[in-house]
């Protein structure tokens, strides 16, 4: 299998590096782009579980997503795939992760104060 689907269900993503252009060459600055001639991004993120465990990811997506950091955001079709490269003789190798999207989370509210549903603490001076 050459891409590994990741299930983000009980992950909660943060922008933590701002999106830039992904280079092809760090020398000449030539940046990557999709088929479709977009501009590839690397946007970096932090991804939580409910534990508390963080991991820090790097996400390929094309085009601009448009995040900034301290953003929750969620990864729409985020695959992870393996690479290994030979660079002055030595061996590298990872997983790297592109996403469809990344787009911004949907926040729920909490309950307001005073609000159906909820507690809200009574207190009367009798006189």
């Amino acid at each position: 299998m050459r891409n590994i689907p990741v299930d983000t269900s009980a992950l909660t993503f943060v922008c933590v590096s701002p999106p830039r252009p992904k280079l092809i060459n760090q020398d000449t600055g030539e940046v990557k782009v999709d088929r479709n001639g977009q501009t590839v991004y690397t946007v970096g993120l932090s991804a939580a579980d409910e534990s508390g465990r963080v991991e820090l990811v790097n996400v390929a997506v094309s085009g601009d997503p448009g995040v900034v950091i301290g953003q929750v955001v969620t990864p729409v079709g985020l695959v992870g795939f393996p690479w290994e490269q030979h660079i002055n003789g030595r061996m590298r190798w990872g997983i790297a992760y592109r996403a469809e999207q990344i787009i911004p989370a949907v926040q729920t509210a909490p309950a307001s104060v005073g609000s159906v549903g909820s507690a809200v603490p009574v207190s009367a001076d009798v006189a």
